[in-house]
């Protein structure tokens, strides 16, 4: 990259997720957010022109600019692992958006490039990153908290093909290689175990999107901590994510930034210092290894495991779709 501190970002995909990022990007020191890239280049200008940004429509643009040191891809699922492959196959450093790929295999070839390159290549895994995790974190690390269940709930209406912003789109959400991979990442971050048992049981696919609704998954850690995931895109009432952490001395609530106790009193997350902001803190982990050319917080290395997960929670749910019943059936 340049020989000065001022990184040269581009970002490609100015969906919800992008626009996040634009708005962490901006809240950051040092930073020059180069090139706004997204296939629908009338959006793309018009938030180009709030940074004094150049709008692109493709990829491949940008990647062919000397004057760009690091992309970060807010783009469908389908395309982040070629795309974060073709970025570091261009000399640019990358950060994308959580899932880092759709397979375990495409996420291996990530990774394989990375090695090859050198270059920085994060994946968005924003839990590592939000002050009530990282608070927790701190709980766990210094043996305050011996963490013993992690109970999850993923709950969107997702009944059309429609963002977070209830925008029409052109490719379909997924709730194990996107959703279900923030909590199997997690589970490995915060026990720093390995997961030696893993689950999953799915409803039927919609007939139109093509995709289980609904899926519950099962994990055990090295260490005996037990994980248990509930998600569902069929869920009407309050969407996102709420993480119970139960553990020996305590039990807390996470959603998002915000962290309060098993009897609902606020806890205060102040103490892990940093941006109270994940997505900014993401950003800034991001910035701060292209800098000093280091490998950052949930670098591709790092998460690679809990693709590795993913990719056999898929194979026993294809296989138990292929078999026309349900994964580890109970015989009758």
């Amino acid at each position: 990259m340049a020989g000065n501190s001022c990184s040269r970002i581009a970002l490609v995909g100015v969906g919800a997720f992008g626009l996040k990022h634009l708005e962490a990007l901006d809240a950051i020191e040092d930073v020059d957010i180069v090139a706004i890239v997204d296939t629908r280049i009338g959006h793309a200008s018009e938030v180009a022109a709030r940074y004094h940004a150049d709008a692109m429509a493709e990829l491949p643009e940008v990647l062919g600019r000397n004057d760009v040191d690091a992309v970060i891809l807010c783009t469908p699922t389908p395309l982040h692992a070629t795309q974060a492959i073709a970025a570091m196959r261009a000399g640019k450093h990358v950060q994308v958006e959580i899932p880092l790929a759709d397979s375990w295999s495409s996420a291996q070839r990530v990774a394989d490039v990375q090695k090859e390159t050198g270059l920085v290549c994060m994946v968005g895994h924003t839990r590592r990153f939000n002050p009530s995790h990282r608070w927790v974190r701190r709980r766990i690390s210094s043996e305050a908290l011996k963490l013993q269940q992690l109970s999850v709930q993923t709950y969107f209406l997702r009944r059309s093909n429609l963002n977070a912003l209830n925008q029409p789109r052109d490719w379909t959400d997924h709730l194990l290689w996107h959703h279900a991979a923030h909590t199997v990442d997690l589970l490995r971050y915060q026990t720093g175990e390995e997961i030696e048992v893993a689950n999953a049981i799915a409803g039927p696919p919609h007939p139109e999107l093509g995709i289980a609704m609904d899926m519950s998954i099962q994990l055990l850690t090295a260490g005996g901590t037990v994980c248990t995931l509930s998600l569902s895109f069929n869920n009407a009432g309050p969407l996102g994510s709420v993480f119970r952490y139960i553990g020996d001395t305590g039990t807390y609530l996470a959603q998002y930034d915000n962290l309060v106790t098993g009897t609902d009193e606020p806890v205060d997350v102040s103490e892990v210092g940093g941006p109270v902001n994940g997505i900014e803190a993401q950003d800034r982990a991001f910035l701060e290894a292209v800098r000093s050319n280091r490998e950052p917080e949930s670098s591709v290395a790092s998460v690679l495991p809990a693709y590795r997960v993913l990719g056999e929670l898929e194979r026993q749910l294809l296989t138990a779709r292929a078999s026309g019943r349900l994964s580890n059936a109970v015989p009758r």
